[in-house]
């Protein structure tokens, strides 16, 4: 089982349990690297855009003074501490806002669920009991609770988007490569992305645009294509639960009205074809995740929770060949997607198969619901495109997300279409 080590000072403030660990400085009346750190950990540049707002930045994001731990203790310790911080983080900094501590993960941000077998499992403020999904849980927790305006996670597989329909806050995927992954520890290259989260699609806006002009791989705003309407992929719509597409369906033609769009059904793939969606992201994942990580997890046997080792251990097992054929997919979802999406078209589909599940939930049930999402984040993270989780209805379980995806660069025009969410979201 390995050195599973709790850690009740993960925390900034008690009603933060589990969400926030600060590695500043080693506790004198501990050695659990994991300290309470009450207040701002680096203050924001005064007068800037988001002065007076407070940010968490997801622990794989290097912060100037403390050490990255990736969601293990054995990567914390062996973590130097970091001269700089990432660009993302100081586009934030420099944008006013304040750096309040660095957030809880799932372990090497393996997993969609938002558990952690050493520090804890985050809260879910919006369904108690329920995970808050993952892999950037902690940042997902603060910004449900009231405790930060906006937090900084990443996004491989749905690390953004799943978490933020689970929490019923606003969450954005950017396009991959848009923004700097410098700085910033990646579980599988071709996929992870910067994302972050906001309680309100203003605050996103402005988080947002802090970041796309202060760590951008291509400065400024892109110009954006004009939308003229939506898709709605039926096929996406039925790898939901009965009440959540029926509720998401709703919200989909509501969030057109109030954008003043056209909505049309019309599949994107067949099911078959979507069904081969999530294995060929699965595939590409986990070569590139072995390949990344795979000589650190041979040589620290025991310091992953079994979970973790267990997806380890299958990524192991994919050959170059297995990765070759799934690029050669990829590509071709690639043209499929810039194919269906041109004209000024946005996909709207589900951000997740349903309500935040129990943090009891094991067995065939959660990996069912796993292999649902998964098929579900796959278009997007096959395409590299952005993406926006908007809170725009509830079910019996809890909140649930609609996701408006684009093309590569059409940030800037999904988190100005999620803005008027504001009219629905619930």
């Amino acid at each position: 089982m390995g050195r599973y080590r709790c850690c009740p000072n993960a925390r900034l403030v008690t009603s933060a349990n589990t969400r926030i660990a600060d590695h500043r400085r080693p506790d004198p009346t501990s050695t659990d690297p994991y300290v309470i750190g009450p207040g701002v950990l680096i203050a924001g540049r005064p007068g800037g855009p988001l002065s007076g707002r407070k940010f968490a930045v997801k622990d794989l994001y290097e912060v100037a003074g403390t050490k990255r731990g990736d969601g293990n203790p054995d990567r914390l310790a062996e973590s130097p501490r970091a001269t700089t911080s990432a660009p993302t983080v100081q586009a934030l900094l420099d944008a006013g806002a304040d750096l309040t501590g660095k957030s809880v993960t799932d372990e090497l941000a393996f997993s969609l669920s938002g558990t952690n077998v050493h520090y804890g499992t985050p809260p879910n403020p919006a369904v108690p009991g329920a995970v808050p999904g993952g892999s950037s849980s902690g940042s997902v927790s603060l910004v449900a609770s009231g405790d930060v305006d906006l937090a900084l996670g990443t996004d491989t597989g749905g690390s953004t988007r799943v978490p933020a329909s689970y929490c019923g806050v606003f969450g954005l995927r950017t396009t991959h490569g848009r923004i700097s992954n410098e700085g910033v520890m990646l579980l599988a290259p071709s996929f992870c992305s910067v994302g972050l989260f906001a309680a309100d699609p203003d605050q996103l806006a402005a988080g947002w645009m802090a970041v796309r002009d202060g760590a951008s791989t291509r400065p400024g705003p892109l110009t954006g294509r004009a939308p003229r309407s939506f898709v709605i992929a039926p096929e996406l719509f039925a790898l939901a639960e009965p009440d959540t597409s029926t509720a998401l369906l709703i919200a989909a033609y509501a969030f057109a009205d109030a954008c003043g769009l056209p909505a049309h059904e019309e599949s994107l793939v067949s099911p078959d074809a979507r069904d081969d969606l999530r294995d060929t992201f699965r595939t590409i994942q986990m070569y590139e995740a072995w390949k990344v990580h795979g000589g650190w997890v041979k040589t620290h046997p025991g310091s992953l929770g079994r979970g973790i080792a267990a997806r380890f251990a299958t990524s192991s097992t994919v050959s170059y060949e297995d990765v070759a054929a799934a690029r050669d997919r990829r590509r071709a979802v690639q043209v499929l997607v810039a194919r269906s999406l041109s004209g000024g078209r946005y996909l709207i589909q589900p951000a997740a198969s349903g309500p935040a599940p129990s943090i009891d939930l094991t067995g065939p049930a959660k990996d069912e619901l796993r292999v649902r999402t998964l098929a579900l984040t796959a278009v997007a993270g096959l395409a590299g495109a952005p993406v926006v989780s908007m809170p725009v209805a509830r079910v019996a379980g809890g909140p649930v997300g609609l996701a408006l995806v684009g093309l590569p660069d059409d940030d800037d025009v999904v988190v100005e279409l999620a803005q008027r969410a504001k009219a629905i979201a619930q």
